[in-house]
């Protein structure tokens, strides 16, 4: 059985998409195929390195991309983070299925370092609590079967 295809988007791949891309990979092992985009992308946050970093998932080597690198490619899921995002991204080709995760922007967190820090766990947190619903649906739709992690 082919991949579950999956792209997250939002405005910068700085953050959310980045924490979503990260987690879904490895909570949905080689079931699914994931990528993350940005409508405008801004480079990776410091501070989304280190969220991730404390959960024990190292992005060190991610990129930011945009959103115009994967125009023409199938999807099973389109997954925005961002309201941004969501009034802004491309259709896709081939029948994908749209969701929204409106996700508040950590980058936008002001404060000290450590509740700048605060504010990236709590994005991560929401997301992993998502991935840990949509990936068993996704797994359901089609017909139960996983591929090995």
């Amino acid at each position: 059985m082919t991949a579950i295809r999956v792209i997250f988007v939002c405005t910068g791949n700085s953050a959310r998409s980045q924490m979503a891309e990260a987690i879904l990979r490895r909570d949905g092992g080689a079931a699914f195929e994931v990528v993350s985009a940005g409508v405008d992308p801004r480079g990776v946050h410091p501070l989304t390195i280190k969220a991730l970093a404390r959960a024990g998932i190292d992005i060190s080597g991610a990129e930011s991309k945009s959103v115009g690198r994967f125009l023409g490619q199938r999807f099973d899921y389109v997954i925005t983070v961002c309201d941004r995002a969501r009034a802004s991204c491309p259709v896709f080709p081939g029948g994908s299925e749209t969701l929204h995760w409106g996700i508040d922007d950590p980058v936008e967190a002001e404060g000290t370092d450590a509740q700048r820090l605060e504010a990236f766990e709590k994005a991560m947190t929401e997301i992993s609590g998502r991935i840990r619903t949509f990936v068993p649906l996704a797994l359901a739709s089609r017909g139960g079967a996983r591929a090995a992690p």
